[in-house]
């Protein structure tokens, strides 16, 4: 893979950046201090704005390393507030892969912005950074996070059962993903 670093991306209703530290009292506000938001979720709710504060600032001293990429969400229309996140999780160059993790405050929910910052991730990953497989997975209670996926033309490639820890303890976990030669045909159509 060809790294690049988190890079500042744009669709028609999104802006992708690299969080400030400034961004810690949206980042609690929006999503972070969000029992219902933080649900499925590997970490833990955030019980304070400091909490947000230091994960900010921890994610913020790592955009040094161009192998590294994390993007606040943030709709135009909102100025520079974001409202959810977005992350490649877990990498695999010997395969040439990219986990993606994401989650965004529930005002927001059901209203593509997910699906939207997701593609445009797909599409940096698979056009400029030479990923080949880009996966993301979700609890099966959670289904929503697996139309996202689905939204983005990833497929569903199955469900290990008691595979994987959340808020919510050990849960079946559902895998979807995308090869670069399927999303070359999708862009082609």
């Amino acid at each position: 893979m060809t790294h690049r670093g988190t890079e500042r991306l744009e669709t028609s209703r999104l802006i992708l950046r690299r969080y400030i530290v400034e961004d810690a009292a949206a980042m609690y506000k929006n999503w972070a201090s969000d029992g219902e938001v933080t649900k499925y979720l590997t970490w833990p709710t955030h019980s304070s704005p400091e909490i947000s504060q230091r994960v900010i600032q921890d994610w913020v001293s790592r955009y040094s390393d161009e192998k590294y990429y994390h993007w606040a969400i943030v709709l135009k229309e909102n100025g520079e507030e974001p409202i959810g996140d977005i992350a490649v999780v877990k990498m695999r160059e010997e395969i040439l892969m990219a986990h993606i993790g994401y989650c965004i405050g529930k005002n927001w929910w059901k209203q593509g912005i997910t699906s939207e910052a997701l593609k445009a991730v797909m599409a940096f990953l698979f056009d400029e950074v030479g990923a080949n497989r880009i996966e993301a997975r979700h609890d099966l209670r959670n289904p929503n996070s697996g139309k996202v996926m689905k939204k983005c033309g990833m497929k569903y490639e199955g469900t290990l059962r008691s595979a994987d820890w959340n808020n919510q303890g050990i849960h079946d976990v559902c895998y979807y993903a995308l090869l670069k030669s399927e999303w070359e045909e999708a862009v082609r159509q």
